[in-house]
């Protein structure tokens, strides 16, 4: 493995209500074990449980919550 000076470093935004956006490639380790690797630019963890492609995010959390509408 290499020491932490030879790796690059990785952003990773927090979006509020929604997931963790990290720049990818990444290897992901579930709780347990199970390895996810995804090769994508920009990878979006799951932050709510509701995707069904968990831990990778599906967009779930923007259809758990009531929309709010602004009042005009």
């Amino acid at each position: 493995m290499p020491s932490a000076g030879d790796r690059p470093r990785r952003r990773v935004r927090i979006v509020p209500r929604g997931p963790l956006l990290i720049e990818g490639p990444v290897e992901i380790v579930l709780p347990d074990g199970t390895e996810v690797v995804c090769d994508r630019f920009v990878v979006a963890i799951c932050q709510c449980h509701r995707s069904r492609i968990y831990p990778l995010c599906d967009t779930s959390h923007r259809r758990a919550r009531p929309s709010r509408r602004r009042e005009e």
